[in-house]
């Protein structure tokens, strides 16, 4: 991973009050931390900063950080986090972490499938990602901006382990081999509910009912009611 330029200033405000005021100004608060120097309040031009977020494949980058009235010209820095607000997306917060161009450093990085699988191509499958990101370490000079697996030959029920992905060079994946990280399901067949033969039977029953009902009473009912003589009044 190459390492690009990015200008920081000492932070003297900090807490929440102290940051807002920070990003009043066009500014987003920052911290630097590691293993050489302690711990540093910054802040960073909200421009410049998305300038480079913009042109990076994602948000893992390796910076220069040259800050303000700082004795070394620059340190070599990973962008470690960046916090986004919920509704606006705008960047928050910005923490980096210092490291040596000599130290192994372990991030995670994500997935990124390639080409089209067969058997979401010809059979209707679906591509899944079970994993979005993997543990890698390296040099700061080799740490890659993501890991890019061929899904073109999965089909059906196939899948990539972990033990499968071969990594860049200088590059160690971390983690169980046995790990899916992506697969390729089945699809899922629709099911159409047709009635049964004894229910098609069940459901003309209560129109024969009505029909009964709406023809009258029984053959024969009305003549035994004519046949009935009023009964003979006692005298």
């Amino acid at each position: 991973m190459k390492s690009v330029a990015l200008h920081a200033s000492p932070r003297s405000l900090a807490r929440r009050k102290g940051s807002r005021a920070v990003r009043a100004r066009g500014q987003i608060p920052a911290n630097v931390y590691g293993k050489s120097a302690p711990a540093q309040n910054l802040e960073l031009n909200a421009k410049e900063f998305g300038e480079l977020v913009h042109a990076a494949h994602s948000e893992i980058i390796l910076v220069d950080l040259a800050i303000e009235g700082d004795a070394r010209p620059a340190r070599l820095a990973l962008v470690q986090d960046v916090q986004h607000h919920p509704l606006s997306g705008d960047v928050l917060h910005v923490d980096f972490h210092e490291v040596k161009p000599d130290e192994m450093v372990t991030i995670r990085v994500p997935v990124e499938s390639i080409g089209e699988s067969v058997g979401v191509k010809s059979a209707g499958g679906t591509l899944e990602h079970v994993l979005l990101k993997l543990r890698v370490r390296s040099l700061p000079k080799d740490l890659p901006d993501q890991i890019s697996v061929d899904v073109s030959a999965l089909n059906v029920g196939d899948s990539i382990h972990l033990g499968d992905i071969q990594p860049p060079a200088g590059v160690e994946i971390l983690g169980d081999k046995h790990l899916t990280v992506l697969a390729v399901a089945a699809p899922i067949a629709e099911v159409v509910e047709t009635p049964a033969e004894g229910a098609a039977v069940d459901a003309k029953q209560p129109e024969m009912l009505k029909e009964k009902k709406e023809d009258g009473a029984a053959p024969g009912a009305d003549a035994k009611a004519g046949d009935k003589k009023p009964a003979d009044k006692k005298k």
